[in-house]
């Protein structure tokens, strides 16, 4: 047999292994923090970029439980709006918001991400358009 069968799926991969890595391997509280929350929103983007595209409800549903995760972690007040953002509008079916607010995340969070997660952020932002 030269490949899998006809009637196999594909294996799922994960869009951001690095930016996981990232917040595994950053230090404990703010670096750490912020890592996560910017892996918890891209998520949460991802779900509504194409072809993905979550259904609404539960966009919504997943952006309030976010909120209630991010009222709990300590972020420096520029990460925390700008990940608010990105959070709120992936509950929203407005493509250029959600790609403008993953942008100032992206701007926002540069200096302590690793290239590859950047490159997955990129890649994502890439998925809208941006």
């Amino acid at each position: 047999m030269l490949g899998p069968p006809p009637y196999a799926l594909t294996s799922p991969a994960f869009a951001f292994r690095s930016l996981a890595a990232l917040a595994a391997r950053a230090a404990l509280g703010g670096p750490r923090e912020t890592a996560l929350a910017t892996l918890i929103a891209a998520r949460l983007a991802a779900g509504a970029a194409p072809p993905v595209s979550l259904a609404p409800p539960l966009r919504v549903a997943r952006a309030e439980a976010a909120r209630v995760w991010l009222s709990s972690v300590t972020l420096p007040a520029p990460v925390r709006a700008a990940i608010t953002k990105l959070v709120d509008a992936s509950a929203g079916n407005d493509q250029r918001m959600i790609a403008s607010s993953l942008a100032k995340v992206t701007d926002i969070t540069a200096q302590l991400m690793t290239r590859g997660a950047r490159s997955e952020l990129d890649r994502l932002a890439a998925r809208f358009g941006g």
